[in-house]
């Protein structure tokens, strides 16, 4: 794992670099942007740069690498106010490694705690109501004292969702195949926003999230029909691969914050660990230059899971009916959907928050490794544990939902297209690319815009029809 930096050669592939004007470059202190003409395409290798524009000035702290530190504390608290400028929790001048902003997100060290242990707890819940109670949130029965009503959710956690070999094999080679797709895929170059701490460089991001997707629906379908490996196996070992996610995101979560603290990579540290591994230690952990840890968590773990989870409800209907619900066609639809948008938009997703700011902790890592996935699907695992014929909607119902959804996630693809494609702009990586499905009114070209201190605001497209 490494943060990123001037990477060494590597061997060339195909692929295309999305790169901003050499006017976009900012100075440190200057905190202004400015929208470019436009982003010039052009064929590059493996072996670029790991920063876009120079080369990393001497004497700049970037991500956790600092050559000096100004108060003594390499993971501690700024000590005593200061009226010098901050820039998203660093003060300038200052090590980046000290978050001296004296905010604490979700109510600090207590707050973080109980989120940490009430996350996997819940999920078992969760969990466990689906598959056992019809759904229906897990309660005592007449009698039951409250010690046996928790003695039997753990024995019925233990028995139905004990983390297999089996499980602990279908969710890492999928986690393999994914990283694979992630660096062979076709796909595309771009960067993100300036970084303020590191003289406002802008790291390079590479997309190839929608081949990676459609590559996975093919092997996911060839292994299907051949009988290699069945797609409801996943409805069938639900449990066992929730469990091994939990276990998965936990000690991904401790890898994740020893190794920036033993390799000197902290960013923005509170000095209070509790809070501090929550909320990570590292902000851009890569690995051979080109798999961004952030990015392929946020896309391909959670969305993947939960998508290929919901064919294989429908997998399993189709085994054991004959045929596909309309419930089930309207989960699989909106799974796809969602799963897709973050592909073919995968270029838009490095200005964002997450991408520039949140660290990677194990807030970002647990929660894309088993909390979306194992726990935004159990609408997903009801349809499965239950006969069709037992729903109480009007199958034409549902089947008018299809296309009052289709109409719904039209809005919401290019309300996101127009936002981002405007914030990719301004940071100097903007382009047009059209990847399946390309829907009309995604990009607003030359639109309105309101000014503001932090830079213009988007007036144009779905956004003027919100302000009028």
């Amino acid at each position: 794992m490494e943060t990123p930096g001037a990477f060494k050669k590597a061997r060339s592939r195909k692929s295309i670099m999305i790169t901003p004007d050499d006017s976009d470059a900012q100075s440190g202190n200057d905190e202004r942007m400015t929208v470019s003409e436009g982003p010039r395409l052009r064929s590059v290798g493996l072996g670029q740069r790991g920063y876009e524009g120079e080369e990393k000035p001497a004497g700049i702290y970037t991500n956790g690498t600092a050559n000096r530190v100004d108060d003594g504390q390499l993971n501690g608290h700024a000590k005593g106010p200061t009226n010098a400028r901050v820039i998203d929790g660093w003060e300038v001048g200052t090590d980046p490694k000290i978050d001296r902003s004296g905010h604490k997100e979700f109510g600090g060290s207590f707050g973080v705690s109980c989120i940490m242990a009430g996350f996997p707890l819940l999920m078992y819940y969760m969990w466990i109501g689906a598959t056992y109670y019809n759904g229906n949130l897990p309660s005592r029965v007449p009698g039951q004292s409250m010690t046996a009503f928790l003695k039997h959710l753990l024995n019925l956690a233990y028995t139905g969702a004990y983390p297999s070999a089996k499980a602990w094999a279908m969710y890492w080679v999928f986690f393999a195949f994914e990283c694979f797709l992630y660096i062979f895929a076709p796909g595309v170059w771009t960067s993100g926003k300036p970084l303020p701490h590191a003289n406002n460089i802008k790291l390079p991001y590479y997309c190839s999230g929608i081949f990676s997707f459609w590559i996975t629906n093919a092997v996911a379908l060839g292994l299907h029909f051949t009988g290699v490996f069945p797609l409801y196996t996943i409805i069938d070992e639900f449990g066992p691969v929730m469990s091994v996610a939990i276990l998965s995101g936990i000690g991904v979560s401790v890898v994740a914050y020893v190794s920036a603290l033993y390799r000197g990579k902290q960013h923005r540290m509170t000095g209070d660990h509790i809070y501090d591994f929550f909320m990570g230690a590292e902000l851009n952990p890569r690995m051979f230059g080109i798999l961004d840890f952030k990015m392929f968590f946020e896309v391909r773990l959670p969305w993947y899971i939960l998508y290929l989870t919901t064919l294989g409800m429908c997998a399993r209907q189709y085994e054991r009916y004959g045929y596909i619900s309309a419930e089930a066609s309207l989960l699989l639809l909106a799974h796809f959907l969602y799963a897709n948008a973050c592909s073919k938009g995968e270029e838009l997703i490095p200005p964002t928050w997450d991408m520039y700011f949140e660290k990677w902790g194990f807030m970002l890592i647990f929660w894309n490794m088993a909390g979306v996935p194992l726990s935004y699907c159990h609408c997903t695992i009801y349809l499965a544990n239950h006969d069709p014929q037992d729903s109480p909607w009007n199958t034409y119902a549902v089947i008018a939902y299809h296309f009052l959804y289709l109409f719904v996630y039209w809005i919401w693809d290019t309300c996101n297209g127009q936002k981002n494609r405007f914030k990719n702009e301004l940071s100097g990586a903007g382009t047009l690319r059209w990847t399946f499905p390309p829907l009309p009114w995604a990009h607003v070209e030359n639109p309105k815009t309101i000014p503001s201190e932090a830079g213009p605001l988007l007036a144009d497209g779905w956004c003027k029809c919100l302000l009028q």
